[in-house]
């Protein structure tokens, strides 16, 4: 890398002799091969105990990735566990075979955990007993350097020089045994993490963002797991067509019949009733099984007992008394859709336009997307309620009651204060 330059810096790309004069075709890029070939699916109490001793006498940061079975299986849970570390290798672990992976993670409770977009894995990871107290997320290290793009293969090909093999990201991983081709993408994803991560910390401390990304890493791996979310039901595609308290009745109680029964078959909940479906029944309140047939989702495929069972739930919702129909919208605490602000306060739609302007400005100058520099939920916050005294000081304290970290507090509360103060003047 070159020597420390300011932050607007572009992103230093791969190292691999620069751009081609204008008559010379560019060399290919080498696709990635497994180092040591596609190492065996561990699924037994002895060959994980193998992996731990050998992880554990490992050194430096461990590579750690996993697949989930998104649109096949109910839930989020892991089907496939890759890590790999210097000394160690690469290993695949089988959750289904090996469900508590608690002993792994406590001999690499020490070590850094390299992840690429972790928010995504640490769930599933933690189910299963891995949990990181320090990690480097290779994806948001890639946003906060200013990168394009951030998914794996384009990082590992613009900053190393190498092609990931594709096709096999959205596959069923709760397949057994798994297929080979499947184990080499899987094996390939954690090939390279530990170089990615040198490289692009080297990148961040060339722009000066590297502190910037510690504190990032630290407030993911210290997060708590997320609540649940409440009333899921009112997050079905199409949801915006349904008005009425009695047709949201019905969309509640066919989400609901619909996860149990998805839980219970362990299937993906959209595998057993569309939300076009759920949407298309509460708008038409069909009085009996044969309405149902007729509509969208509903048809000849599917047979009579499941019929019954959704014309069941929407019976059940057009049963309900008045005073248990939920309500429209969903409550919330903070600021309302900002759509409605210059209606319902001019002042607090003018302080959000001006900060707006600003953090959009310093993003750019800084060369990272505006939500990563602060989210924008913060600023309409501090701009729908501001402090009562305009000064950085007061704007810097509402930014970390927030949530907002140090390195965001620094960048922003002066340049928000300065659109506090301009609002509020004019």
């Amino acid at each position: 890398m070159t020597d420390a330059q300011d932050t607007a810096a572009e992103p230093a790309l791969r190292t691999t002799g620069g751009a081609p004069p204008d008559d010379v075709e560019p060399a290919p890029i080498p696709l990635l091969e497994p180092r040591e070939g596609i190492p065996p699916v561990i699924a037994t109490d002895e060959a994980l105990a193998e992996v731990i001793a050998a992880f554990a006498a490992g050194t430096g940061p461990v590579a750690v990735d996993a697949e989930r079975a998104s649109g096949y299986r109910y839930g989020q849970r892991a089907y496939l566990v890759q890590l790999r570390r210097a000394g160690a290798g690469t290993a695949l672990i089988d959750p289904v075979g090996c469900p508590d992976l608690s002993g792994l993670g406590e001999v690499l409770a020490d070590t850094e955990w390299i992840l690429h977009a972790a928010t995504q894995d640490l769930p599933c990871l933690r189910e299963i007993g891995m949990i990181p107290t320090r990690l480097f997320d290779t994806e948001l290290a890639g946003r906060l350097a200013g990168f394009p793009r951030v998914g794996l293969g384009a990082m590992v090909e613009n900053v190393l020089g190498y092609a990931l093999e594709k096709g096999h990201s959205a596959v069923d991983w709760s397949t057994r045994p798994l297929p080979e081709p499947w184990l080499r993408y899987a094996a390939l994803d954690v090939e390279l993490l530990v170089d990615l991560r040198d490289a692009l910390e080297k990148e961040l401390d060339r722009q000066g963002k590297l502190e910037w990304a510690h504190e990032e890493f630290d407030a993911i791996a210290s997060a708590p797991p997320a609540p649940p979310r409440k009333d899921p039901w009112r997050r079905t595609s199409g949801m915006h067509k349904v008005r009425r308290r009695r047709q949201m009745a019905v969309v509640r109680e066919l989400w609901t019949t619909r996860d149990k029964v998805a839980q219970r078959r362990d299937v993906s909940p959209g595998k057993v009733l569309s939300d076009n479906a759920i949407v298309e029944a509460a708008l038409a309140l069909p009085a009996n099984v044969h309405a149902l047939t007729a509509l969208p989702g509903f048809g000849h495929r599917m047979g009579r007992r499941q019929l019954e069972q959704w014309q069941a739930a929407i019976d059940r919702a057009k049963e309900l008394p008045d005073g248990e129909l939920p309500q429209p919208g969903q409550p919330f605490s903070g600021p309302p859709p900002p759509r409605s602000w210059a209606d319902k306060d001019p002042e607090a739609a003018a302080r959000l336009s001006a900060a707006r302007a600003a953090v959009s400005a310093l993003a750019e100058r800084l060369s990272m997307p505006q939500e990563n520099l602060i989210t924008p939920d913060t600023v309409r916050r501090v701009c729908w309620e501001p402090p009562h005294e305009r000064t950085v000081e007061s704007v810097e304290a509402a930014l970390t009651a927030h949530g907002a970290r140090a390195w965001q507090v620094e960048q922003v509360a002066p340049l928000l204060t300065r659109a506090l103060s301009a609002s509020a003047s004019t």
